[in-house]
């Protein structure tokens, strides 16, 4: 399990086991219980280290990597989640390869004094 150490010097675990109180797949979010975050701990779908769709289920094992910090009245904060009986799958991004056909880039670039709210407008055809 990793550790942190706080500004108080205090070392903390912050990758702890925990098990799925609840899992709302259609809004891609839930909560996770464990000794290290009482109350539970909040966890998106974007944080679960699994490969393809990103669930957990009610009473799943997992392991846990948190942060301190508050999210819709919880005191906790998943960083990554992955099931207990499984390694947990990479989840940084890797962009496609470059495409064989046409590609283009755009760079916009200002000065801070010359951008002001008023002068921003949108064209829409």
């Amino acid at each position: 399990m990793s550790q942190r150490r706080l500004p108080s010097g205090t070392i903390q675990e912050v990758t702890t086991a925990g098990t799925v109180r609840f899992w709302q797949a259609q809004d891609g979010w839930g909560i996770i219980d464990s000794e290290q975050t009482p109350g539970g701990c909040w966890a998106h779908c974007s944080v679960v280290a699994v490969d393809g769709y990103k669930t957990l289920k009610p009473g799943q094992a997992v392991v846990l990597e948190w942060e301190p910090g508050q999210q819709d009245g919880f005191s906790y904060r998943a960083l990554r989640a992955w099931p207990a009986d499984r390694n947990p799958a990479a989840t940084q991004f890797t962009p496609p390869a470059a495409p064989q056909g046409y590609c283009s880039t755009l760079t916009i670039t200002a000065d801070a004094e010359s951008v002001t709210d008023s002068s921003i407008t949108a064209h829409l055809p």
